[in-house]
């Protein structure tokens, strides 16, 4: 997976302008939803294995439970140990009376110890824009790096769907593009109700149309594409199933709600040890027939498969994902004898 490129792209009015090089493609083949308002699942979630925590002030928490909540998260993002792992707080939607303090207290409570801000139900860029203007002011303010903290995006209805792609180029923040079905399922009249199912009657997949959409705008603006969450969290089969068709079209992860589904997202959203040395093998082999003393072929074989730049082109992906995972590579290139 290639870096991500040095936010100079061109700023919506009234945007931020300073942006620091972050790492914006972190790991997220496991995204670990937790209430912001339980402190026993907040110290459970710092062992697990989930690439990304997001520490949630919306759907899980009930309105009476926000405020409190704020500073629940702002202790354990500051005292806890959050290694290895992507923080994120999901903050409630500008629809509501809750979202600009939330952003307020959390950022500047633990900014330094906190990477992303998600915000849910987008509909159109001027939020995004909107919350970015927040986030400089209370950097600059705080003293904070301006530009550090990144923005999450989740689509959860059509009017979303239908400008993801200015949503996606709203501001350098943003890392990622959510899908959220179950809003969504509601807000098209989707006959269904188990979130992440497919609806009875339509032979087809009724989510194909709307996962494509995510995805092109997602990697049109180098961002990375998130699916949504499987409630029927004791079922892994149908998770994996769920989540194997995201994997299939590119997504980089999806959503876990229970422990149960992490180890089954990690798995699913990385490489097979197979593709992984494969693919590290096409990447050496071209690097060497490229060069001098390889010839400077354009295309070469290996074993029976040629390959050109459009082979290493698909070969960085893979090795990309499998490198973010920690994988080790089982093969090595053996440069042919002459």
């Amino acid at each position: 997976m290639t870096a991500h490129p040095s936010p100079t792209t061109a700023l919506p009015a009234g945007g931020s302008a300073a942006r620091p090089s972050v790492h914006r493609l972190r790991p997220r083949r496991s995204c670990l939803a937790v209430p912001g308002s339980n402190p026993r699942f907040l110290e459970k979630a710092q062992g697990l294995p989930a690439d990304q925590v997001f520490l949630d002030l919306e759907d899980a928490c009930a309105p009476l439970a926000k405020p409190e909540a704020r500073h629940t998260i702002v202790k354990f993002l500051n005292e806890g140990d959050w290694t290895g792992k992507t923080r994120v707080v999901r903050v409630n939607d500008w629809t509501t009376e809750w979202t600009y303090r939330d952003v307020v207290t959390v950022v500047e409570g633990a900014g330094p110890n906190l990477d992303c801000i998600m915000l849910p139900k987008v509909q159109n860029a001027q939020q995004i824009v909107a919350l970015d203007l927040l986030l400089t002011q209370i950097e600059k303010t705080m003293g904070f790096e301006v530009g550090r903290i990144g923005i999450e995006a989740q689509i959860e209805n059509a009017q979303g769907l239908n400008n993801v792609n200015e949503i996606a180029q709203a501001s350098p923040r943003i890392e990622t593009i959510i899908f959220g079905p179950a809003d969504f399922m509601a807000s098209i009249n989707m006959k269904s109700l188990v979130v992440g199912e497919q609806p009875p009657g339509y032979p087809a997949d009724a989510y194909h149309y709307i996962l494509m959409k995510i995805l092109m705008a997602a990697r049109a603006n180098d961002l990375q594409a998130i699916d949504g969450p499987y409630l029927q969290i004791r079922n892994v089969d149908g998770f994996r199933e769920v989540a194997g068709r995201a994997a299939a079209l590119g997504f980089d992860g999806k959503w876990v709600l229970h422990p149960g589904q992490v180890d089954a997202a990690n798995e699913v959203f990385s490489p097979s040890q197979e593709d992984y040395d494969h693919a590290e093998l096409i990447l050496d082999a071209y690097d060497y027939y490229t060069s001098e003393a390889g010839g400077k072929k354009g295309s070469a074989m290996l074993g029976d498969e040629m390959i050109d730049e459009a082979s290493r082109k698909m070969a960085l992906v893979i090795a990309g994902k499998g490198r973010a995972a920690g994988m080790t590579r089982t093969s090595t290139f053996e440069i042919p004898e002459a």
